[in-house]
């Protein structure tokens, strides 16, 4: 489900095909040899140790050969640029492009330096101008030819591509359902991408410690995931980020027995489960306070045992799409539930 759609741009004319060339041909020359040396380039810090060993993955099931770790990377979608971010890679980012929110706060000051491409996903004009060798996506959409540029012609660039796992549509690859070994498997996937393995196993160990300090609720508690959408609401449903999210809380998902990540539903439905709680999806385009409004002056819905008592859990959407944000999202709305029961 996708709350809102990706923008594309097209490169019609030919002074912008000639730019493309040119810019291209910066591109592959700064894949071959050094990178530049910019205030994006890596330092000390992010460079990784001469162990390297070249990978190979099959993602989404599009081959993927790292020769060399990473020097200069764009990352589309916040799930990426935020992986990036939790591993200390902020050096090696050159450009960010279609941010769902911001970053969390101990990563403020290291992400306001990163320049930004695109509040969507970037045309290839917008994407070679910062002559990357790599690109990471969130999606696998943001690969085509009228966005980004497809995964072949990107290769033929001599630009890596990678798209997270969790996002991987075809069967066989996408994963059925999400768990937080997923998300830990691309933690270790990209670390090793980026020769930086050590680092990947210090931050999923304290995210295992998080989320075995979890405390579930003592009661069976139902909940719906509000994602966005008024007239036909868009929820999160049983084999994606919000199942595994809210399996982690303790509370169960009245839409958890639909075979999808998310899913539109009728309103009926949502009436007739009364759930315990609402966990609303708050994002830039559909905030949650708007939500709570419309459920509030909805007939319907302001019956609602949840809405009646104000029993709504909150969580930033970046934190709802499969990646580093996730095991904080699960402590996050285990603590709002803690404090709505003890409140009565």
């Amino acid at each position: 489900m996708t709350p809102l759609p990706a923008a594309r741009r097209r490169t019609t004319t030919a002074s912008a095909a000639l730019l493309l060339l040119a810019l291209a041909g910066c591109a592959s020359g700064s894949a071959a040899g050094a990178p530049a040396t910019t205030g994006s380039s890596p330092t000390a810090s992010s460079t990784p140790t001469a162990t390297f060993s070249p990978v190979t993955l099959d993602n989404c099931g599009t081959k993927v050969t790292v020769p060399t770790p990473p020097q200069r990377v764009v990352t589309i979608k916040s799930t990426s640029t935020e992986m990036l971010l939790a591993l200390g890679l902020q050096d090696r980012i050159v450009g960010t492009a279609f941010a769902d929110g911001p970053v969390p706060t101990q990563y403020a000051k290291a992400a306001a330096a990163i320049p930004v491409l695109s509040d969507k996903v970037p045309g290839q004009e917008a994407l070679l101008t910062s002559t990357p060798d790599f690109v990471y996506a969130g999606w696998e959409s943001n690969f085509s030819a009228d966005g980004a540029g497809d995964r072949a012609s990107l290769a033929a660039l001599q630009i890596g591509t990678y798209v997270s796992p969790a996002a991987c549509k075809e069967p066989g690859y996408q994963p059925d359902p999400l768990t937080f070994d997923d998300v830990f498997g691309e933690i270790r996937e990209v670390a090793g991408i980026f020769g930086v393995p050590d680092r990947a196993e210090t931050l999923i160990s304290a995210q295992q410690d998080q989320l075995a300090a979890i405390k579930k609720p003592t009661m069976a508690t139902s909940a719906l995931w509000y994602s966005s959408g008024s007239d036909t609401p868009y929820v999160g449903a049983g084999i994606g980020a919000p199942q595994m999210i809210m399996d982690a809380v303790g509370i169960t998902n009245i839409f958890e027995g639909v075979h999808d990540t998310w899913t539109p539903v009728g309103w009926e439905q949502v009436v007739a489960a009364d759930p315990d709680v609402i966990v609303l999806v708050d994002a830039t385009w559909n905030t949650a306070a708007k939500k709570i409004d419309l459920l509030e002056q909805n007939p319907a819905t302001s019956q609602l045992t949840a809405v009646r008592e104000h029993r709504y859990l909150k969580v930033p959407f970046p934190s709802t799409e499969a990646g580093v944000r996730n095991v904080d999202a699960a402590v996050s709305l285990s603590e709002q539930l803690a404090a709505l029961n003890s409140a009565g």
